[in-house]
This record gives C-alpha cells, structure tokens and sequence, in this order.
C-alpha cells in the first residue's frame, strides 16, 4: 500500500538552489515539482495543488510578491518565501500579503525543513477543526474556552485567551505585528503596538518559564512574532514554576 506524499511546489529561478531543494525535500519523503517563473508557477499551483509551496520572491517575470497574492485569491496552500532579501519591510510586506514564513538566503536545509513540517502540521490541523489545539504542555479546549498547563488549569482574561488561541492556531508561523492586532483587535487597531506588547507579555507571564528568553512566543526583531513549535519535552523544561502567583490563582490556591 503506497502512502501519499505531501506534494511541495518549488519555485526558484537558481538551479542549484532550486536542486538543493529538492534534494533536501525528496530525502525527507516529500514529492516535488518545481519551476522557475511565476508564469508557470501560477498554472502548477493550480493544476498540482501542492500541499505547500517555497517561493523565491526574485523571479525573470514577475516580484513574488504579487504571485503570493494571485495564488491567495483562491489556495490557503502554506507558502513559505526563501529569498535574498532580508530587509524588515519586504519580509513584512510579503507576510501581509499572504506568505506563511520567510526564510533569508543564504539559509540552512535542516532550518528549511523544518519550517516545512511546521506549517504542514498547521495546515493539517486547520483542516480538520480540531476542538483542542496543543503545542508542547500548552492545550486549549476550545470548546470550554480553557487553558491547561502542563495539565494544570490556568485563567486568562477574555483577551489574553484570543491572543493565545490566535498563536496556537498559527504556530510555526511568522506574524507580523499588523497582522495580529487586524485579526485579534480589529481592523481599527492596526496600529496599536502598545496594545500588542502588553498582552503578549501578559500572555507570556502565564506560559513562559523565563520571559526575558521566552521559548514559545518569540519576537521576530522588527517584524512581529512567531509561537514556535515545542515538543512535551522540551515544554517542560520551560514550564513556570508551581508557585507563581498565575498558577496559584489558576489552581485556587
């Protein structure tokens, strides 16, 4: 019985990146198929409906940026941008505009791929509307509108519960600052920095071991946040300690 490979669109106009790639993906078992033009790219998103997509945004006929948006006109695909450009605005304005995650060149493959398995999870969980979301000792119900910690339950304002639920559903996903406060505030607040800044460190007060080196909500210098993907292991080596007053208040203590 042969198993579905998720099936990953390349495309990249250098052919010794565009092979690296492939060779990368395919030894991880993923399918690929690949181009090297936003012309084609644009027929075989549509025609092949890859599972997820790696875009260079520098290509011979067209900025990639305006083909991550003719492709969000009808695919939720991941797309993840690997490009040469590093500079704030053109890592924001491709987020904006749709991108899932943006990779700079030159880049490391087993950083590449990871960020690959990461939105593909997301994407699998978006799909089937889970009623819980869990990342490493962090699971909401999302029926009941709870938190649990490591098991434990802990309380959280209205807000602070929107926020988390909105990196938990987006987890492994670099957001931009504007694109949180739109889609957890409002359109009207899209610039509200101050109110962004307070939650997430009201949020990582309850999560977070150490807030000054936080391990699940990470700032993304310039641009906004990512809430990274953490194993039980690895979450529970960043669990706050029993006796903060978060946990004390969440446990009735």
């Amino acid at each position: 019985m042969n198993l579905k490979k998720d099936t990953i669109l390349i495309i990249e106009d250098e052919p010794p990146i565009r092979k690296l790639l492939t060779i990368a993906l395919e030894s991880r078992g993923y399918k690929v198929v690949d181009c090297d033009n936003g012309r084609e790219a644009a027929r075989l998103a549509g025609s092949v409906k890859p599972e997820l997509i790696v875009l260079d945004l520098g290509l011979p006929d067209m900025d990639g940026k305006e083909l991550i948006q003719k492709i969000r006109e009808w695919s939720q695909s991941p797309i993840i941008v690997c490009s040469v450009r590093s500079e704030d605005d053109e890592i924001v304005k491709a987020l904006d505009l749709g991108a899932d995650d943006y990779v700079t060149k030159p880049f490391n493959p087993d950083v590449l791929l990871a960020r690959v398995q990461a939105n593909l999870r997301k994407a699998i969980t978006q799909e089937a509307g889970e009623p819980e979301l869990t990342n490493g000792a962090i699971r909401m119900d999302l029926v009941r509108h709870e938190v649990f910690l490591n098991g434990q339950k802990t309380l959280f304002t209205p807000k602070e519960y929107e926020l988390l639920r909105y990196f938990m559903l987006h987890r492994g996903k670099m957001l931009t600052h504007k694109q949180i406060l739109k889609d957890v505030w409002g359109p009207a607040h899209g610039e509200d920095m101050q109110y962004l800044r307070v939650y997430v460190s009201q949020v990582r007060e309850k999560i977070e071991r150490d807030v000054s080196d936080p391990a699940y909500i990470v700032t993304e210098p310039g641009i906004g946040y990512r809430m990274e993907i953490l194993s039980a292991d690895a979450a529970n080596a960043n669990l706050p300690d029993k006796d903060t007053p978060e946990l004390k208040a969440a446990s009735g203590a």
